[in-house]
Order: structure tokens, then sequence, then C-alpha cells
């Protein structure tokens, strides 16, 4: 039999108690519960850390600013041997950390969409599809969506110290699937929905300033990872996962 992985879920959080106290109970709502939440301040001044103290989360400090320097902590202070990755205005459903578990019997990282709250549903799907768009001929792979995704605890570490954690401009997720999908398989699987705040889209200004970090996040890993180069990677990489498929993991 195989032994039951134990799953840590990762919240980077700043100045965003409320949307974290909506996050925490639809986490506390779980078919299968989390074995420990951990909770990023990333410098909050605002009752974050009350907030999650409360709800019996482990609460632990990054001063570096940006989510990437914040998640990159809390993923390294994971104790389970499944790192689940959520932001403070993500809402899961009930069988949320379930579905990821059992998606990650295929892959060694799984993600899904996230629908947009308070906006019609079209904007949601053209803002996913739109997402893929740009992000998968960057890659040549799914990408991680920020809100909603996880991966093995050993797969986070082979790639831990590569991550870029000092730039605040970065999107952490794009990071991530910039290091692990060159020697790890990505999946994305379309089920495993949450719900995301639609405040980045709010304004014209946050909008662009989300475009710009996009492209900042993608060309930061250029010439190294040009999208060419990349995809003359994948016949290697589907090789080496096909020559590993029979290794236990940890």
């Amino acid at each position: 039999m195989t032994a039951r992985p134990s799953v840590s879920v990762v919240i980077p959080v700043k100045d965003d108690a409320a949307q974290l106290e909506r996050c925490l109970r639809s986490l506390g709502r779980q078919t299968r519960p989390a074995d420990e939440i951990v909770v990023v301040d990333n410098g909050s001044s605002d009752d974050s850390r009350a907030v999650a103290e409360r709800h019996g989360a482990r609460v632990i400090t990054e001063l570096r600013p940006g989510i990437p320097a914040a998640a990159a902590a809390g993923f390294d202070a994971a104790a389970g041997s499944i790192i689940a990755r959520c932001d403070a205005d993500t809402r899961v459903p009930a069988t949320w950390i379930a579905d990821l578990v059992d998606a990650l019997e295929r892959a060694d990282a799984v993600t899904g969409p996230g629908r947009l709250r308070g906006v019609p549903r079209w904007v949601s799907i053209a803002y996913d599809i739109a997402y893929l768009a740009a992000c998968a001929p960057a890659l040549g792979h799914p990408p991680l969506f920020g809100s909603n995704y996880a991966m093995t605890a050993a797969a986070w570490r082979s790639i831990a110290r590569e991550v870029h954690r000092d730039d605040p401009e970065l999107h952490d997720d794009l990071d991530v699937s910039f290091h692990l999908g060159l020697r790890h398989r990505i999946a994305r699987h379309r089920h495993l929905m949450v719900s995301i705040s639609a405040r980045p889209f709010a304004d014209e200004a946050s909008f662009r300033r989300r475009l710009w970090r996009g492209w900042h996040s993608v060309i930061s890993h250029w010439p190294g990872q040009f999208p060419p180069v990349r995809w003359a990677q994948r016949p290697l990489r589907r090789l080496r996962r096909r020559m590993l498929s029979g290794a236990p993991r940890s």
C-alpha cells in the first residue's frame, strides 16, 4: 500500500485580511483537509496574521517584497510531500485538495483555471484562453496558474535554488513553470477550477501592469530559455520522464 501523502497549502498575503478569511474558510470545508496551511506574511499592516492564526494556519514572515519571494519562502517551509498553492483571494471547492492529490498520481505538478468573480462568464473564459495562448508557446507546455496549483515537494526541491526570488515584478507562477517544466511533467485539468477575484482587471492601470509583468516574466528567461530552445527540448524531457516513471517518489 502507498502511504497517504501529506499536503501543505501555501498562501502568500499582504494586507488582504478580508479575502484571506474567506479563503481559509473554504479550505476549512475540504473533504480531504490539508495537513498544514502555511500563510506567508509579506509585510502586512492589517490583521492578516491574526486571521491566519485564528484559522490554525502556521504563519511565517518574508520581508523581501513581492510574491516570488513570499511564495518561495512558503514552499521552503512546507512540511508536506505535496505543496499546494493558492492566493488570499482564492476560494476553493470542497474537493480541491482531494482532486489535486488525485491528479498528482499522473504528474509532478498540476494546475487548473480560475473563474473570475463578479464578471460575465465569457470574460473568465476569454482570460483563460488568452493566458494559455500567451504562455504555453513560450514554455512549450501548460503554464501553472498561481491561484491554483500543486506540485510534489521533491519537484520543488529540484528547482528551489533556481527560481527568481528577488524580482517582485515577476509572475511567480510563470517563473516556477519555466524551471519546473524543464524536467518535470506539468498537467492542466479544467475540472480543477477555483474562484478568484477580478481585482487585477478593475482598472486599466492594473491590467497594463499585469500584462507588463507577464512579458517581463517571459523575457527574463531569455536567451537561455528562448521558445525554440524549449520546444527542441520537449522530446528529451518526455524521454527523461519515461525513464524515471518507475522510480519511487519521495
